[in-house]
């Protein structure tokens, strides 16, 4: 994989940003000017930094150093208010971030957890309560998902912890979304494995939290099931929350759809995600995407039961957002929810995810860098 591009602040921690400055002869204050101009103010350019002296913003210039906060190339907005962001880095590669207002897609069941509703200005426009951005990890995907556009990509590099943190601060910018961020959530759900870019990943989740202040525990991460990094994960003190991608319910048939499951197979998964180190009321997510004829019939559901029974968690069911370039088709509502009710029934918190944006390309697995929409019919 091709190396991001250097000399980028944003990305870089307090400490990092101490030695910056002080090997620049500077004192040890200027640091947390840095920090904050970067993070809570999120500026876009080192001479908007008014609290650093003129000349040593001109000198980090010199030294080639920059904000490094991406470029928003293109931006497409559903009918249900979703944006479709494609973000453009330093060196031209780009990823999609999405924003998803009202909540992530809500999820309808026993026990629903609806999405909020909206509010309305007394100008009559529509505003949000909360909301939830999606964000990518990795240009592409090394993980071969078959039901997903974004595996279709490949993978070319690595997004470093500043490539992170940019895509949800230039969505901040152009959204206007002021502080305090308490009603703002992230997941790690974009293109890409968070699992396999672990350091970036994490790096960008501590200075998510310190800088950017959006709290660990409005933070989720989606693995396809990379059982090594998944303990890492229970070691960390300051984590999202975790969700497991499962969309099987054996292995011969998660080896299909998901071929990582020959390295990692669903016994080591899940006995990974039954010695996870759950917090104080919190659960494990289990997403499940349901592909007509494939993985969704009542035997799978009853063996699914039979996976996660006994684990303190909930399992999310995604209808397949289907696309000419995959080789699956969406069941019926019918199928899905039968499938529901026969988890449900044996005791296992089962919620159906509602698609956002799936008119622009950007509900789950819909992602592949597109830069049209489609005709309309």
């Amino acid at each position: 994989m091709q190396p991001a591009p250097p000399n980028s602040l944003l990305g870089l921690t307090s400490q990092e940003l101490t030695n910056l400055v002080l090997e620049s002869g500077q004192p040890a204050y200027r640091a947390q000017q840095l920090f904050d101009a970067l993070y809570r103010q999120r500026i876009d350019a080192i001479d908007q930094i008014s609290t650093l002296p003129t000349d040593y913003r001109l000198r980090l210039g010199e030294m080639g150093w920059q904000v490094g906060l991406p470029k928003i190339a293109g931006k497409f907005v559903s009918s249900d208010g979703t944006a479709r962001y494609l973000i453009e880095m330093a060196d031209g590669e780009t990823v999609e971030t999405v924003w998803m207002p009202e909540g992530d897609g809500g999820e309808s069941g026993d026990g629903s957890e609806a999405g909020d509703e909206i509010e309305t200005s007394s100008a009559g426009t529509a505003s949000w309560r909360r909301a939830t951005i999606c964000v990518s990890s990795q240009v592409g995907c090394a993980v071969n998902c078959r039901f997903c556009f974004t595996a279709l990509l490949g993978v070319k590099r690595n997004l470093t912890a500043g490539e992170i943190i940019g895509q949800i601060a230039a969505i901040l910018r152009d959204q206007r979304v002021q502080p305090p961020l308490q009603r703002v959530n992230l997941v790690f759900m974009g293109m890409g494995e968070p699992f396999l870019n672990y350091e970036n990943f994490m790096k960008s989740v501590g200075l998510l939290v310190e800088g950017i202040g959006i709290p660990e525990a409005r933070m989720t991460v989606s693995t396809a099931g990379i059982v090594p990094r998944i303990r890492d994960f229970g070691r960390e003190a300051v984590r999202p929350k975790l969700a497991i991608s499962l969309n099987a319910s054996n292995d011969s048939l998660r080896t299909e759809v998901m071929p990582l499951n020959r390295k990692w197979n669903l016994g080591e998964l899940m006995t990974a995600a039954r010695e996870f180190p759950l917090r104080t009321r919190e659960r494990l997510t289990f997403e499940y995407v349901l592909l007509e004829g494939v993985n969704d019939a009542a035997e799978h559901a009853r063996e699914l039961a039979d996976l996660v029974r006994g684990i303190r968690a909930k399992v999310n069911l995604i209808a397949l957002n289907p696309g000419a370039e995959l080789p699956y088709c969406t069941p019926a509502q019918e199928r899905v929810l039968e499938f529901q009710r026969i988890l449900v029934g044996a005791g296992i918190a089962t919620f159906i995810r509602r698609p956002r944006g799936r008119d622009i390309f950007a509900a789950c697995g819909q992602l592949k860098r597109t830069i049209e929409l489609p005709s309309a019919t």
